[in-house]
This record gives C-alpha cells, sequence and structure tokens, in this order.
C-alpha cells in the first residue's frame, strides 16, 4: 500500500462536466486518483480518461524547453516537422525576444488584421482571459477564437438570439427532477459518462422518461422510451414537427408564450408544412414516434433537453438549436428546477473560455465588440487610449484559416491543434504552409506545433494554479499538485512576460501585466465580467460557485430564466428546413457522421500520450450490416474511405449502433484523421462547420492494406 506524500484536490482537465479529482502524489508524480464521495458535481464517480487518464504528464514525448527552428520557414515552404533534429532547445528570453520581433514586425507591416491567435479550452480562465486581453489591448486585433467555433458556436448564437444567454440553463444533476427528458446529438454515455450516470439513475430509479433523437443507436437508447433515429442534417424537420403536433394538439403552454415570449404568431404559421408526415419523409422517423415524442414530452411537469455536438456542427446548426429552443418556449418548460435548455460543453473549459473573452466579436462576458459603449469600458479597464480598441468583429478559427496568405500573416496557438480539429485538412494544410510566422504554446509537439517556429512549454493542469467553468457554469479552482516539468511554465505567465515585451517595443501605456498570481487575474474579471462579479479564490475554496455571482454575498446560481429572460422576451424565429450541403450520389453514397469514443479525448494530443491509447489504439469505422453487404466489406477489414476531399484508411466494425446509410468515424486519429474527409462549408451565422454530414463512398481492402497500429508521431 503506497502513502502519498500529499494529496491535491483540484479538477478534471478532461471534458465539461468538471469532476473534482484528489491526485495522490508520492515522489512527485501522480500515482492514484480519486474523487470524494461527496463531490457535488460526480459524487465520487470517475469516468477512465479522469481516473487513469493523467499520466500525460509525465510522457517521454513532452516538450518542457522552449523550441526554435533551426531554418526558418518562408511562406509557401513551411513543412510540418516532428523531428527533434529540426529544432533547437532555446533559453526563454531568446523565445519570447524572437515572438516579439516577428510579431511586432508582421503588426507595423500589416496592422492588426495581419496576425490572429487561438485560445485553449484546455486551459484556465485566466490563461483565455490574457491571451485575448494581449492581443485586443496591445495589437488591436478581434481576432482571436477557440474550440467552441468548431463545437457549439451555432447553440451560442441561438441561444444568445432567443433568450440573450449562452450558457446551460439549468445543473446537469437536475436531470433527477425531469419527468421526461430529451438527449439527441449527443453520445452521452461516452463524452459526457459521469451526467449519463445520472441520466440513468433518473431513469432506473425515478421512472424518469428519456427520449433519445440520433443517427446512432448509442448506448443511452437502451435506457430510451422512445429512439428516434434519424437521418443526419434533418433536426430541423423533426424538431419543428414535435413543435407542429404541440400545436395541433393543444400542448402549448399559451400563458407562458403570452407572458414571455415574442414572435409566436408568425412561428406558428411556418410550422404548417413540418408535418410529421413530410418529417417522416426526409428524416426517416416514422411519424408515429415524433407525435408520442411530443405528447410525452410536452405533458410532462418538468421536462428537460440535453444536446451536444450533432445538433450545431452543421451548416445550419444555427437553425438545430433554435428549434430546439422553441420546444422549452411553447410548453414553458424553462426556468424551473429539472427543465431547460443545456448544451453539453465538450471541453473542459469551453464554457470558461467563452465567458472570459476568447471569440472574435465578444468582450468578456459576451459584450459585443461592436458596441460602443461596451468598447470604451474595456478602453478604460486596459488603459488604452479613448477609441483605441479595434470595434470590428474579429475572425472566427475557420475565418482565420482561410485568411492565411491574404491577410492574416502570423499565428499564435496556445493548446490547440487545428491541423486535426479544422474541416477539410488538405485545405488546412495548404493554408498553414502559407504562414509568414507561426507560435505553438502546448505540451506535445503535435500536428500543429509541427509547423511553428517556435514552441513554448507550457504547463499541465496538475502544475499550475487557476479556474476552470465547467458544463453547469460551476466556476472551480484549479490547484498545482506537482512542480513544473523541466522548464516548462504556466500559460499566464508566459502570456505575461510576452505581453510585457511587446508593450514596451511597441511603447503602448501599460495594460497592467504584474500579476502575482492567478486571483489578482480572476480579480480583473470579475470587474469587467458581470457574472463573475461576486467571484474570487476564497468563495471556491468548496465546490465553487455557479455563474451569474452578481456580487461578494450572491450564492451562486443554480438554474437560470425562473422570472425573465436576459433579452426580455424569448424569441420564436420561423425556420425553414436547409438540407446537408453535400448530398449522396451514386459515387458518394453514405453519410459520414464524425465524434468521439469514451477512451478518447478530441484531437488526441493528451489522451494519445497517455496509456489510455492501449485501450482504443486505432481508428474504427462503423458501419451498419446493410452496408456492409453492399460494399463487400467484412467486420475487422480495412477499408478506404474517400470523400471529394481526401482519403483514408482504417479498419471497419460491422455494427447495428449506426443506421443504414449512415458510417461514423471518430475524429482522434492522426492515422486515418476524419477531418480529411469533412467539409469545410460553415454556418453562415455561426460560422461553425458542417462536420456532422458529408458524403463519402466505403472501398474493401485486403489484409495487406490494413493500417498501422504505430502512435502519434
Amino acid at each position: 500500500m503506497v502513502t502519498p506524500d500529499r494529496i491535491t484536490t483540484t479538477t478534471c482537465p478532461f471534458c465539461g462536466v468538471g469532476c473534482k479529482l484528489q491526485l495522490h502524489i508520492k515522489d512527485d508524480a501522480i500515482y492514484q486518483v480519486t474523487s470524494p464521495s461527496d463531490a457535488v458535481v460526480n459524487h465520487g464517480n470517475l469516468c477512465v480518461k479522469g481516473r487513469f487518464g493523467t499520466d500525460f504528464i509525465h510522457h517521454r514525448k513532452r516538450v518542457t524547453t522552449p523550441l526554435i527552428r533551426r531554418q526558418p520557414q518562408t511562406p509557401g515552404g513551411r513543412t510540418q516537422a516532428f523531428d527533434r533534429a529540426a529544432w533547437r532547445e532555446a533559453t526563454w528570453d531568446e523565445a519570447l525576444e524572437l515572438v516579439t520581433d516577428r510579431l511586432t514586425g508582421i503588426y507595423a507591416k500589416h496592422g492588426p488584421d495581419g496576425l490572429a491567435a487561438f485560445s485553449c479550452a484546455k486551459a484556465t480562465n485566466e490563461d483565455n482571459y490574457l491571451l485575448q486581453k494581449l492581443f485586443r489591448a496591445l495589437f488591436r486585433t478581434n481576432n482571436i477564437d477557440h474550440c467552441t467555433r468548431l463545437c457549439h458556436a451555432g447553440s451560442v448564437v441561438a441561444l444568445m438570439d432567443a433568450l440573450g444567454s449562452a450558457a446551460m440553463s439549468n445543473t446537469a444533476a437536475e436531470v433527477a427532477l425531469s419527468d421526461v427528458f430529451i438527449v439527441t446529438g449527443s453520445n452521452t454515455a461516452e463524452t459526457h459518462p459521469i451526467i449519463a450516470l445520472q441520466m440513468k439513475a433518473a431513469v432506473r430509479k425515478r421512472g424518469a422518461k428519456l427520449i433519445v433523437i440520433d443517427p446512432r443507436r448509442i448506448e443511452m437508447v437502451d435506457y430510451a422510451a422512445l429512439w428516434l433515429p434519424l437521418r443526419p442534417g434533418t433536426d430541423v424537420p423533426v424538431f419543428s414537427a414535435i413543435a407542429h403536433v404541440i400545436a395541433r394538439d393543444g400542448l402549448a403552454n399559451n400563458g407562458f408564450i403570452q407572458a414571455r415570449t415574442e414572435g409566436y404568431a408568425e412561428f406558428l404559421a411556418s410550422l404548417g408544412p413540418f408535418t410529421p408526415e413530410y418529417a417522416e419523409s426526409v428524416s426517416g422517423v416514422d411519424r408515429r414516434l415524433i407525435v408520442e415524442a411530443a405528447r410525452m414530452y410536452a405533458g410532462a411537469a418538468n421536462a428537460s433537453i440535453y444536446w451536444a455536438l450533432g445538433i450545431p456542427e452543421h451548416t445550419h446548426g444555427t437553425d438545430n438549436a433554435a428549434s430546439l429552443i422553441h420546444l422549452a418556449l411553447m410548453t414553458g418548460q424553462i426556468g424551473r428546477p429539472g427543465t431547460g435548455l443545456n448544451p453539453l460543453r465538450g471541453q473542459n473549459n469551453v464554457q470558461g473560455a467563452s465567458d472570459c473573452g476568447a471569440m472574435p466579436w465578444h468582450y468578456p462576458g459576451y459584450q459585443s465588440v461592436t458596441d460602443e459603449a461596451v468598447a470604451q469600458m474595456f478602453d478604460r479597464a486596459w488603459n488604452v487610449e479613448p477609441g483605441g480598441l479595434n470595434r470590428a468583429r474579429g475572425l472566427s478559427t475557420t475565418e482565420i484559416v482561410g485568411a492565411i496568405g491574404a491577410t492574416v500573416r502570423g499565428l499564435y496557438v496556445m493548446g490547440e491543434n487545428p491541423m486535426m480539429s479544422e474541416p477539410n485538412l488538405n485545405h488546412a494544410r495548404h493554408q498553414f504552409e502559407q504562414l509568414e510566422f507561426l507560435v505553438a504554446q502546448d505540451l506535445f509537439m503535435n500536428e500543429t506545433a509541427a509547423f511553428a517556429d517556435v514552441f513554448l512549454p507550457a504547463a499541465s493542469f496538475a502544475e499550475k494554479v487557476g479556474t476552470f467553468t465547467n458544463t453547469d457554469r460551476r466556476v472551480q479552482r484549479v490547484r498545482r499538485a506537482i512542480p513544473l516539468r523541466g522548464n516548462a511554465r504556466a500559460d499566464w505567465t508566459i502570456v505575461c512576460d510576452l505581453a510585457l515585451r511587446i508593450e514596451a517595443r511597441l511603447g503602448r501605456p501599460t495594460a497592467g501585466w504584474a500579476y502575482a498570481h492567478p486571483a489578482e487575474v480572476m480579480a480583473e474579471i470579475a470587474q469587467v465580467l458581470p457574472d463573475y462579479a461576486g467571484i474570487h479564490y476564497e468563495r471556491l475554496e468548496g465546490e465553487g460557485l455557479q455563474t451569474p455571482v452578481d456580487d461578494t454575498s450572491h450564492p451562486g446560481t443554480p438554474f437560470l430564466f425562473a422570472d425573465a429572460f436576459p433579452r426580455g422576451r424569448g424569441l420564436f424565429r420561423p425556420l425553414e428546413y436547409i438540407p446537408a450541403v453535400e448530398p449522396t450520389d451514386e459515387t458518394y453514397p453514405l453519410i459520414l457522421t464524425t465524434g468521439r469514443v469514451l477512451e478518447h479525448w478530441h484531437g488526441g494530443s493528451i489522451t494519445r500520450n497517455s496509456r489510455l491509447d492501449e485501450l482504443f489504439p486505432e481508428a474504427l469505422m462503423e458501419l451498419n450490416p446493410v452496408d456492409a453487404a453492399t460494399t463487400g466489406v467484412a467486420d475487422g477489414q480495412p477499408v478506404r474511405v474517400s470523400s471529394r476531399r481526401g482519403t483514408i484508411t482504417l479498419r471497419a466494425k460491422v455494427t447495428d449502433k449506426t443506421i443504414a446509410g449512415v458510417v461514423f468515424i471518430p475524429f482522434h486519429f492522426v492515422e486515418a484523421a476524419a477531418n480529411l474527409l469533412t467539409l469545410d462549408d460553415v454556418d453562415p451565422r455561426a460560422k461553425i462547420p458542417e462536420y456532422k454530414a458529408c458524403a463519402v463512398r466505403v472501398e474493401p481492402l485486403q489484409e495487406a492494406a490494413r493500417p498501422s497500429k504505430r502512435g502519434r508521431r
């Protein structure tokens, strides 16, 4: 029995659930992870990633010293270099001076439009706040974004439009108070497994009714009263048909609609075409299931909706999310415990990074960069001359990539891996080759960092202090458990050191970068972000606080909208069905949808440098038995999957988990990168790509062509 030298309580660095971890430390290494049974978020439960996935911190491939590329790169001639021989070690002063020289040089020549930054949903609130402050206050650009653009951007836009707030309205644990709940576009048991445990308990122990609406027969279907297996891209017809039935059968909450919403008459008129029969014809969902789902949801005392990336990751993702919002508004299933609209955030701090301004259209607190009064407030807060901050909306991640070589010349990437997460990776690779200068701040030499000119080694979650905000809007402490490895630094200290150098080089008046501790950064966040006004570190010592926290005596807010919506009245908006951009045809007869698996996380930079990779070491394509027979593919056989943008090879898994006509590929594996196949068409409002539906063909290969099981380079 090992006796720990110490046990440090902190917050899990993986998905958005925000589980409490106890890191057991011996000789400055984590040898065990547990969780207290009274933890308010996870009640002592942990998934495989939280319990066994922290060994990436000590992985031999981790970079812990600043690196500079030996041969300078030029636009058009930039290449990836995973080989350490292409790099040399440097001091922090040398690396940061080079970054300062190159970024300020690009700024002097090309102005604010010449620079952009990718912030990080895996980093802390404080890290993200400081990076967006650097680029806005010093380089005067709003070209800063992070992975919310690639996951819930459609949800954010729709929720802001309809309600004036972009976060989950309720706490995930309130599913225990729901009589009926809908799960759609979410493989909850694999992507948010601790929340899935609470959902399963609501069904088993309380008799709650679960409605699953998803193209795949995910594990949650085993607990469902109804499963509506829709074709990818047909969400609006299905949910609008549910709304049609609610209105037709007199199930709408007219009192709530009259008292708290607007636009209902126009919306009601638009529902005419969306009959259950029409929805069945385009989605494949039996019309009787649509009617039953409508009656079950609308007839519940308390009903809630949970969704993840299967809803927003479409070119009509904003409309998809709006179609869910309409259901809650027309039934009054919002503003009470056990109800609400609940987008499940994918990464540990995607909610916090968004809250803290790591987006091109908003300052911290979702305050618009085009609002003059807001901009003036941030001018004063950051000691910028009146009118100095940029009043124009910046570029989103996909727009930044598209603008490389045209306007964007220099890029700063903190903790993201766009060369795995961007759609249509062949095009993204071409764009990255055109950069004049690229900085990567990360733990590992991933696919994006391999393009960089300078690599800045960052601290892991267990080596630094800060806060994460989980999917429930709960701000929780991140505590340092072990010393920094090698010469790595915490992200916030890297950003501040760089900001001081840039500030001096540009001759800017000081914007206040001499923070002694992240608590001081949070104190500044509380001054400019209204929902965090009452947050300081001393108040987060226990279970954290759920935003909004209006002042230092406010207890936090478990659920939103009890009396009103931030925009006033909830907004109904007529919708039209817009099919997926790329229909199937004889050449590409199947629909590809992408997503995650339990053992891995996003682009794989962390979990594939962990022993978790041994549990799920290679990509597998899920294929329905009907399609397997048509294509001549056997279970376990290597296959070639091709779209109009690229080709990958991997093994097939023949299963009824996916419906006929649809194949599923996880996006964690560089050896078979799903995003080589996906479209870079985006939602016109949210600018989120269509990851969940593109046309592909599948061809069997001989065993000799079987993909390698090698790990990451």
